[in-house]
C-alpha cells in the first residue's frame, strides 16, 4: 500500500490555478523528494495533504485513509515540520516538547528529543531568544514525537547552517531506517539529492518528472551537461542549439559571465560550432555529469527560455 496517493489534485484561488491535476504516489518506507521553485505549489500540496485547505478537485489518500475525511487520524500518525511556522516566544524548548508529547498522547522524554537535534543546552531557555536555526531544530524535534509513520518536512533546512543541515539529513536517514516514510519538500537541490530515494519535480502546479535521482540524470541526455561560457546571449543561437539532433535542452545560466547549459548525448563539437557559426564567441566550456541542479534547470527553466 502506498504511504500517499495524490490523484488529479487541483486547487484554484479564483482565477489563479495553484495545482493542476497533480498526480503521484509516495511508496511506503521511502524518502520522497518534492522539488520545485518557490511558487510551484509545494506548500499548497502539503496543506491539502494535511487538510488545512480543501482541494477544488481530485483526492488524496494518506496511510490508506482519505485525507479530507480522516485528517485527525492521519495527523496522529504523522510528524510535520511546516514552512514558516513560528515558535511560542514565552515557552521554553522543554514546554514545546511537553505540549507535543501531550498532544500525541505518548510517554516520551523531552530531553531525549532536544538532545537529538542539538538543543539540550537550551532546553529551559525561552524560544523567543532562539535564532532561526535553533527554532527550526525545535520544530524538527516536535515533529519526531511519537515515532510517526510519516514525516512531512517542508523546507526543513531553512535557517540551518551547514552543520545543522548535515545533522538534519542524518536524522532523516535515521527515521527512514526506523521505518518512517519521509516526504521531503524543498527547493534546494543539494538537500534533496543527499537523502531522497525518488524525486518529483513540480512546475507551475504540475508534476513534470518523477524518478530516482540517477534516473532523472539519465533522462537528461544520458546525464552529461555541457557548460559553455560565451561573450553574449543570443536567443536565436540558443534556440538553434536546442534544435540540434543530440540536444535535449539548452538554458541560460546567469548573466556574469553569460553561460549556456546544454544537455547533450552526442557531439559536443556540434554545439560549439553552431554557436560560433552564429557569431557567438565561445570563451570557455566544460563537460560534467548532470547534477540534480542541472536536471531541475532542464525541467523548470526551458519554458522561460523558449518564451524569451
Amino acid at each position: 500500500m502506498p504511504a500517499m496517493t495524490v490523484d488529479s489534485l487541483t486547487k484554484s484561488y479564483g482565477r489563479t490555478l495553484a495545482l493542476s491535476e497533480l498526480s503521484f504516489e509516495v511508496k511506503e518506507g521511502e524518502v520522497f523528494g518534492f522539488l520545485g521553485p518557490n511558487g510551484a505549489g509545494k506548500s499548497t500540496t502539503i496543506n491539502v495533504i494535511l487538510d488545512f485547505i480543501r482541494p477544488t478537485a481530485g483526492r488524496v489518500s494518506v496511510l490508506g485513509m482519505d485525507a479530507q475525511k480522516r485528517s485527525r487520524e492521519i495527523r496522529a500518525r504523522t510528524g510535520v515540520l511546516p514552512e514558516g511556522v513560528e515558535t511560542y516566544d514565552r515557552l521554553t524548548a522543554r514546554e514545546h516538547l511537553e505540549f507535543a508529547i501531550d498532544s500525541k498522547g505518548v510517554d516520551e522524554d523531552p530531553e531525549t528529543h532536544l538532545e537529538r537535534v542539538g538543543l539540550h543546552d537550551a532546553i529551559d531557555k525561552k524560544a523567543g531568544g532562539y535564532s532561526k536555526g535553533m527554532s527550526q531544530r525545535l520544530m524538527l524535534a516536535m515533529a519526531l514525537v511519537g515515532e510517526p509513520e510519516l514525516l512531512i518536512l517542508d523546507e526543513p533546512s531553512t535557517g540551518l547552517d551547514p552543520n545543522g543541515a548535515r545533522e538534519m539529513r542524518r536524522i532523516v536517514r535515521e527515521e527512514n531506517e526506523r521505518g518512517a516514510t519521509v516526504f521531503f519538500s524543498s527547493h534546494i537541490m543539494e538537500q534533496v539529492e543527499a537523502v531522497c530515494d525518488r524525486v518529483g519535480i513540480l512546475r507551475e502546479g504540475e508534476m513534470v518528472a518523477v524518478d530516482s535521482v540517477e534516473g532523472l540524470r539519465d533522462s537528461v541526455s544520458g546525464g552529461e551537461s555541457l557548460r559553455v561560457t560565451v561573450d553574449r546571449i543570443d536567443d536565436d543561437a540558443v534556440q538553434a542549439v536546442r534544435s540540434l539532433p543530440d540536444v535535449s535542452s539548452a538554458s541560460v545560466d546567469g548573466d556574469a559571465p553569460p553561460t549556456i547549459v546544454v544537455q547533450v548525448d552526442g557531439s559536443k563539437t556540434a554545439v560549439l560550432s553552431e554557436l560560433e557559426d552564429r557569431g557567438i564567441d565561445v570563451q570557455d566550456f566544460s563537460t560534467t555529469e548532470a547534477s540534480l541542479d542541472d536536471v531541475f534547470r532542464s525541467y523548470t527553466t526551458d519554458r522561460e527560455v523558449e518564451a524569451r
